[in-house]
C-alpha cells in the first residue's frame, strides 16, 4: 500500500505527535508499504530527504520557532501543503493519506481528498481536539470549531491515542473513533540491569510551556532540598527563562540541568541516566515521552490526567494536577526509599510491552487495509 503521512511536525522540530507520526510510519515501511512523509520545513533541514525507507518532504509554512507552531505557520502548513500533496498524489497515486492532528494535517487531508478521490484516517493526539489543551487551543477554535466536522466526518477511520482523548472528542464530534496508543520499538532499547543513581536523578521532556506546567516541577522541589537529587528539565519554550529563574531563586542551580531543546537522541540518553520521570502536566494525550520513559524503566510522578492513566501501572504515582502538596508528598517517598524507586522502575519495563510499535502498527494496518478494500470495485 502507498501511504501519503501529513504532519506539521516531524523530528527535529515539534513535539511528542512528529514523533510518534514519525515511529509508526518507520514502522509501516518494515510491514511492507510505501511511506512518504509531508511536513513543515525549518532552517537548514532538506527540502527532501529519506530516512529509513521514508520519503520526507518538508514544504515552508512559515515556520519560526522548533517548538511551537503559530496559528499562521498552521495556515502556512496547509496552503502550501495543498500544492506540494496534490503533485504528491499525481506523481505517486497512494491509497491512502494519513493525517496526524485533525488541525491543521486533518484540514489539509480534506482538501486533498476532495480534490483527489484518495480517501483519508486521521489521528487525532489532544491538541487538536476542542478542550482538550484548553489554555492553549481555546482561543483557535473560537474561530475555527465550526469549519472541523467536515474535517472528522469525511474521515474514513479516526483513531485517538488514548481512552481519554477519545471521550474528549465524541462530545464533540458524531464519528467512531477507535483508540490506538503512541509507542515504541523496544528492538532499539537493549535490556541491562537496572541501576539506582546517587544522587537520584529526576527528568522532565517537553515544551516550556503552561500545559507543560514547568514551573511547577521547580517550586515542588524547592520543598525538598533537604534530599539528595538532581534534575535534568529538558526542553525549551516561552516559560524556560522563567524556569530558570526560578531555579536561580531558590538557590538551586547547581541541581538543575537546562539544557535547552535537544534531539530525541538526546533526551533518551538522559533517560538512560535517569531514574524518576516528573511531568505535573495540566493536559496529555498520551505523551510519546511517557512511552519512551516506560522503555527506559523510569518511576512516574505525573498527572492524575489523560493518557497518563494508561501508562501509570504500579509503576509510580498519579497526582491530581493542582495538588501540589501531593506531588510533594509523591516525590518525597520515593526519594527516601531506594527500593520503591528500584521496583517501580521495574514494573516500568515490563508494563512498556504493552506499547510495543510492531503491535501499534499493525493495529493501524488492519484500519488502513478495511478502508482501502471498501473502495476495490
Amino acid at each position: 500500500m502507498k501511504i501519503l503521512t501529513l504532519s506539521h511536525e516531524l523530528p527535529p522540530i515539534g513535539g511528542g505527535g512528529g514523533q510518534a507520526a514519525y515511529d509508526i510510519a518507520a514502522q509501516l515501511v518494515k510491514l511492507g508499504h510505501t511511506v512518504t512523509i509531508l511536513t513543515d520545513h525549518y532552517g537548514e533541514l532538506p527540502r527532501v530527504e529519506t530516512i529509513h525507507g521514508i520519503k520526507i518532504v518538508r514544504v515552508g509554512s512559515l515556520r519560526r520557532e522548533m517548538y511551537r507552531a503559530s496559528f499562521l505557520t498552521l495556515a502556512g502548513y496547509i496552503f502550501f501543503g495543498l500544492v506540494a500533496g496534490l503533485r504528491l498524489i499525481l506523481k505517486d497515486k497512494p491509497d491512502l493519506i494519513h493525517a496526524h492532528f485533525a488541525v491543521p494535517s486533518g484540514a489539509l487531508a480534506y482538501l486533498l481528498s476532495r480534490l483527489s478521490g484518495v480517501p483519508y484516517a486521521l489521528t487525532v493526539h489532544l491538541g487538536d481536539v476542542p478542550g482538550g489543551v484548553p489554555e492553549k487551543t481555546d482561543r483557535w477554535f473560537r474561530w475555527i470549531k465550526a469549519f472541523t466536522p467536515p474535517i472528522w466526518g469525511r474521515a474514513k477511520a479516526v483513531v485517538a491515542v488514548s481512552e481519554y482523548t477519545r471521550q474528549l472528542a465524541l462530545k464533540t464530534y458524531a464519528v467512531d473513533v477507535k483508540v490506538i496508543p503512541n509507542g515504541i520499538d523496544l528492538s532499539q532499547f537493549a535490556p541491562a540491569p537496572l541501576e539506582l543513581n546517587h544522587p537520584a536523578q529526576i527528568v522532565f521532556a517537553g515544551r516550556f510551556m503552561p500545559q507543560k506546567n514547568p514551573l511547577a516541577i521547580v517550586r515542588t522541589l524547592a520543598r525538598l532540598k533537604q534530599l539528595n537529587w538532581e534534575c535534568a528539565m529538558l526542553g525549551d519554550g516561552p516559560l524556560y527563562e522563567e524556569v530558570k529563574r526560578e531555579v536561580e531563586h531558590f538557590g538551586m542551580s547547581e541541581r538543575f540541568d537546562l539544557p535547552g531543546w535537544v534531539r530525541t537522541e538526546d533526551v533518551l540518553a538522559a533517560f538512560s541516566k535517569s531514574d524518576i520521570l516528573f511531568m505535573p502536566s495540566l493536559s496529555e494525550g498520551l505523551p510519546v515521552v511517557g512511552v519512551q520513559a516506560l522503555a527506559k524503566g523510569l518511576a512516574f510522578v505525573v498527572s492524575d490526567i489523560g493518557g497518563f492513566a494508561d501508562l501509570v501501572q504500579r509503576n509510580g504515582f498519579l497526582v491530581e494536577r493542582t495538588d501540589t502538596a501531593g506531588f510533594v508528598r509523591a516525590l518525597e517517598q520515593l526519594l527516601s526509599n531506594p527500593e520503591l524507586i528500584l521496583q517501580f522502575r521495574q514494573a516500568s519495563l515490563e508494563h512498556a510491552k504493552n506499547f510495543e510499535i510492531e503491535t501499534v502498527a499493525r493495529q493501524y494496518d488492519q484500519i488502513f487495509s478495511v478502508v482501502t478494500s471498501r473502495l476495490k470495485p
